[in-house]
Order: C-alpha cells, then sequence, then structure tokens
C-alpha cells in the first residue's frame, strides 16, 4: 500500500483551515462563539502549556451548534474537492491509506468518493472532542500497525518533516512541495 499525510500533500491548503472557513462563512456566529476559546488555547500552546488536542477541541466546539454537520461536511466537500491533488488523483491507487491529522469525520466522505482507507484523528463530530490522541507524528505509526498489523507502506508522501516517524516505517518516502516530489531527506 502507500501511504498519504492528507492536508498540504493530498489535499491545498488545509482541510480542517478551510472546513472551519467554510462554517464561518455558512455558520458565522456559531464559529464566531468558539474563537475566545481557540484563541486562549492557541495562546497556551505556543506557551507549551497544553497540547495541540485542546486547541482542535476548543476551535471545533462550533460543531455543537450547527444544526446538521453531516450536511455541513457534505457542502464543504461540494465546493472544495477540486484542492485535490491532480498528481495524486492520477495515481491513486484502491489499497491506499490517507492518513491525518485532521478529523476523521471531515475526510471520511472524501476519502470513500475516493475509494481509499483512512486514519485520521478521532473527533465526535458533535462536540469536537478528541478521542485518543491527535493522529500525528508517531501516533500515525502507532494507528497504522493497529489498524494494519501485516501490512508494508511501500511509498509514503507528506508535506512535514514531523512525519518522520511515517516515513521511516515506509520502504520508499517522499516530500511533498508546490514545486514537486522530492525523496525524503536522510535524517541524523
Amino acid at each position: 500500500m502507500n501511504a498519504y499525510d492528507f492536508d498540504q500533500t493530498v489535499f491545498f491548503p488545509d482541510s480542517s483551515y478551510c472546513f472551519v472557513m467554510y462554517c464561518l462563512k455558512h455558520h458565522t456566529r456559531a464559529v464566531l462563539r468558539a474563537m475566545p476559546g481557540a484563541a486562549l488555547a492557541g495562546i497556551k500552546v505556543l506557551r507549551k502549556r497544553v497540547e495541540v488536542k485542546e486547541l482542535k477541541e476548543k476551535t471545533f466546539a462550533f460543531l455543537r451548534e450547527l444544526p446538521d454537520v453531516d450536511e455541513a461536511v457534505r457542502a464543504f466537500w461540494e465546493e472544495h474537492r477540486e484542492n485535490l491533488a491532480s498528481w495524486y488523483l492520477e495515481q491513486k491507487r484502491p489499497d491506499d491509506l490517507i492518513i491525518s491529522a485532521s478529523p476523521e469525520f471531515l475526510l471520511r466522505p472524501i476519502a470513500e468518493e475516493l475509494g481509499v482507507r483512512l486514519l485520521a484523528t478521532r473527533m465526535d463530530k458533535r462536540t469536537g472532542r478528541i478521542t485518543g490522541a491527535n493522529c500525528h507524528d508517531e501516533e500515525k505509526v502507532r494507528r497504522f500497525r493497529e489498524a494494519y498489523p501485516e501490512e508494508r507502506v511501500e511509498a509514503f508522501y507528506s508535506d512535514s518533516l514531523s512525519d518522520s516517524p511515517m516515513a521511516r516505517l515506509a520502504e520508499r518516502a517522499y516530500l511533498v512541495k508546490k514545486n514537486g516530489i522530492v525523496p525524503w531527506p536522510e535524517q541524523d
């Protein structure tokens, strides 16, 4: 199988950011009510007092006020499907795995449409609360091994060196940048 980070790899720029901006436009009050808590959590993350998980939960707290989260996600993908990278669509295989820190409820519909597997951050779409760890860094490897203990990753693609744990797991790894795809840099 090939495994892919999602944001800024298969989708540009970032699906969570785009979804929050989409909801700000279509559900303005709900998002604005969540922003003070998200801003405070953002400051705490910068000061290393809390983990990114708390920032994500505070940011997505607006989900509690959406009348129909599934409909918002459906409409979001209708508008943002064009942000998928054409290079990925050209090489996509049915055994591909998208592994992402973005919320699973947000990525599930597009993964199903693409016909690929998905591992992502488990977030309650009604509350914004995350179950378990944010699917990032070493957590991606842990989740992969838990879900697919017998499978190997032929190639891994990501835009971020923070995904080095997954890159080390793969037979080949590639760094995706706007101007192209290059072999993963050697790490000390």
